[in-house]
């Protein structure tokens, strides 16, 4: 078994340095042909100006052996690691997955993920959270940060879990894992460079106040490499102005897509990438992730969502359209979307555990037809979501004929969610996502 354990490792990675080494797109005939099976308007009119969409798939079959050992096949479309596109809030995967793993390396058993926190302010722009009144005991965490995160995709959760990393420390985890063509340089609230560099200090403690862990004000002192200019589209708009020139993501958070997708496989699959790529994180850690991951904010407590606004697809961009807001029975859908500059991002791990079918689905879409940035003036409604739509069920569809040698053994991730409360707590509604 370990040998085909090896072996696998063997693949995925030989597949990362085929698709992301020489910086070229890559894109296997067997897509292709899949795609033309689905003749949507929508869909074929995207894929027929995929370049101009800056498309980019990854669709990964996962078989299981006699031992319920995963195996992975990925097919690529236009999978390109140097065609820059804005990850938006799929950087909260990671940070989330650094928050966790920072935690089990301070070796305190008092500080976990469930411990009260403050965060002060000791530099420019920099603001305090003591409180959080949405979660039940009233104080901010690192789980209740995480909830939020998935949940709604809650942009003041991914700030302070950035706060609490710290710049350096970020990158340098995330580099040396593996992932060397990643950055994540700001927080989602406006901020020079230089600012974003210090992160705040703070302090973990009990509920009655008393102090158990601080950190004190960091500051990131490495240099980040911008070598390789981003810019895109043809102006952009500062406050009500326009200007007449590509916007500037050179300096901006980046995460390839194939990093993306193997961030969200070394989660869910931990045993199938080599160690180095992997979290430190424990088995409640898992079971927690897995939970968050995949639960409805119409089944959460704290955060108390409104569930009409907040419905079950919300973040669930592959299997979400216009009048599809619940997902097939039996159906659960591990991920993390993204949605920022006019890129719909998601990165999915899908199970239907009444048909007994998984796979991984990832995938970005540029929908900006102005070419003009930063006016709110993006189709996300009438383009990238219905083409993620049908681009998720051309997949899911195929995946419910596809054959199997063996029927997978799901249970790992079977975990609980939660059944809303009828109390009296105002539901939370819109949420800076």
């Amino acid at each position: 078994m370990q040998q085909g354990i090896q072996r696998l490792i063997g693949i995925v990675w030989l597949g990362l340095f085929l698709t992301s080494a020489y910086g070229q797109a890559r894109t296997d005939d067997f897509l292709k042909k899949l795609f033309a099976t689905n003749q949507n308007p929508i869909f074929q009119d995207v894929l027929r100006q995929a370049a101009v969409h800056r498309v980019q798939i990854i669709y990964t079959q996962i078989d299981r052996d006699k031992n319920n050992t995963p195996s992975f096949k990925n097919y690529y479309f236009r999978v390109d690691s140097t065609e820059y596109f804005n990850p938006a809030s799929t950087v909260k995967l990671p940070l989330a997955l650094l928050s966790l793993e920072k935690l089990n390396n301070l070796h305190n058993p008092r500080v976990t993920k469930f411990t009260a926190m403050q965060f002060d302010s000791a530099y420019s722009k920099q603001t305090k959270e003591w409180t959080d009144n949405t979660s039940p005991n009233g104080y901010p965490s690192i789980a209740h940060f995480i909830k939020k995160a998935f949940l709604v995709s809650d942009n003041d959760a991914y700030s302070r879990m950035y706060e609490f990393v710290g710049q350096e420390a970020i990158n340098q985890s995330l580099h040396a894992k593996g992932y060397l063509d990643t950055r994540l340089t700001h927080r989602f609230v406006r901020m020079t460079p230089e600012e974003n560099r210090y992160t705040n200090p703070i302090r973990f403690i009990q509920e009655d106040g008393t102090l158990i862990y601080s950190q004190p004000l960091v500051y990131n002192k490495i240099p980040f490499d911008f070598k390789r200019a981003a810019k895109l589209g043809k102006g952009y708009y500062v406050n009500d102005s326009l200007v007449h020139e590509p916007f500037d993501f050179t300096t901006r958070n980046k995460l390839p897509l194939e990093s993306l997708q193997q961030i969200l496989q070394s989660v869910m699959f931990p045993n199938s990438v080599p160690a180095k790529q992997r979290f430190n994180l424990t088995n409640d850690d898992y079971t927690f992730l897995y939970q968050y991951l995949s639960q409805f904010p119409g089944e959460t407590n704290y955060p108390k969502y409104d569930a009409k606004q907040y419905y079950d697809t919300y973040v669930k961009f592959f299997f979400l359209d216009s009048t599809h807001h619940q997902l097939p029975a039996g159906v659960r859908v591990f991920n993390k979307v993204g949605w920022a500059y006019g890129f719909l991002t998601d990165a999915s791990y899908v199970v239907d555990f009444t048909n007994k079918i998984e796979y991984m689905l990832t995938a970005t879409v540029y929908v900006n037809s102005d070419g003009i940035l930063n006016d709110d003036k993006y189709e996300y409604e009438s383009v990238g979501q219905p083409f993620l739509y049908q681009l998720g069920q051309t997949i899911y569809q195929y995946e419910l004929t596809r054959k199997r040698s063996r029927t997978p053994d799901l249970s790992r991730f079977r975990v609980p969610y939660e059944k809303r409360l009828n109390d009296s707590r105002p539901v939370v509604k819109d949420v800076d996502n």
